[in-house]
């Protein structure tokens, strides 16, 4: 059974929106697009293309995919992302695109939950779900997400789309690696573990 994971950067109150630049995404009239770059390090880098050895395939939703397409294939082949990004198999769940034109895409069909399960059951390596917001909900809310690895970066924005947003389905979490970067970012990774337990002092 191939997992699952949300591959996510987070403010400290847990944004996710734009971290990448000002016009990454500019919804709702948010104004904080590229919080990410000025409170980051290498070790957060490093860390990244660890997440990624594992995977062999990006789950993405409409917004990211045009994001990325639009940057990946002309990026810096110095980038020692750039080839590991262009070389992976990239689902896309969109109800509008017709067509993906970026290497190694497809578009998943009918209903998206569905088409996850069946991915999940497929032969192959992690499936790393990055940025995408709608999409990881849409996920998280069916069960359908193995693990979270996340970087919490220090600084709050105080408005924006939150990956855990109100109504967030109740999940207990066992934590496989909690480390700290020079910069004060949080790198975790947590595997989902059912549901909460509950109790009292």
């Amino acid at each position: 059974m191939r997992k699952v994971i949300v591959c996510t950067f987070l403010t400290l109150d847990g944004v996710m929106q734009a971290p990448g630049g000002p016009d990454e995404d500019a919804t709702s009239g948010f104004e904080h697009g590229g919080w990410q770059k000025p409170v980051s390090d290498d070790e957060v880098g490093e860390a990244i293309a660890g997440w990624y050895e594992p995977a062999d395939a990006m789950l993405l939703g409409r917004k990211t995919y045009e994001i990325f397409a639009s940057y990946w294939p002309t990026a810096d082949p110095g980038n020692p992302f750039t080839e590991r990004m262009n070389a992976m198999h990239k689902y896309v769940a969109s109800r509008t695109l017709t067509s993906v034109g970026w290497q190694n895409s497809s578009l998943l069909e009918g209903d998206v939950v569905d088409a996850v399960r069946a991915l999940k059951a497929s032969e192959g390596g992690d499936i790393n779900v990055v940025g995408s917001g709608d999409l990881a909900q849409t996920l998280m809310r069916h069960g359908l997400v193995d693990e979270y690895r996340l970087t919490v970066h220090p600084v709050i924005i105080g408005s924006g789309k939150r990956l855990f947003a109100d109504g967030a389905v109740p999940t207990a979490l066992e934590p496989v690696s909690v480390t700290t970067t020079k910069s004060g970012t949080v790198l975790a990774v947590y595997r989902t573990n059912g549901e909460p337990t509950y109790d009292s002092y």
